[in-house]
């Protein structure tokens, strides 16, 4: 996986749960619900194995227990990464390119 999977995909939970809370305390429309809740749980676990399948050792251990916080776990896990690169794997070689 890469970076850009894990921005989309923290975003996309920083969104939903930002909307299941917005339906939730204003109209409770079912079709929102029905339509959010898989939405945010799809983009919290690939937000989880994204951060797991990107960073490596100790220096990520930081961003790897972030990615567990519901809802704005891919921000805290984006901040962590700018803030220690050294925690991202490099990518792998292309076996097609060279």
């Amino acid at each position: 996986m890469s970076l850009k999977v894990l921005r989309i995909a923290a975003a996309v939970e920083a969104a939903s749960i930002l909307i299941l809370f917005v339906n939730l305390f204003t109209i409770h429309a079912r079709p929102i619900t029905s339509l959010g809740g898989p939405t945010h749980g799809t983009a919290y676990l690939l937000t989880i194995v994204a951060t797991f399948s990107l960073t490596v050792g100790g220096a990520s251990a930081g961003a790897r227990w972030r990615a567990f916080v519901p809802g704005i776990g891919g921000m805290l896990v984006l901040q962590r990464l700018r803030a220690r690169p050294e925690a991202v794997k490099p990518p792998a070689e292309d076996p097609v390119r060279g």
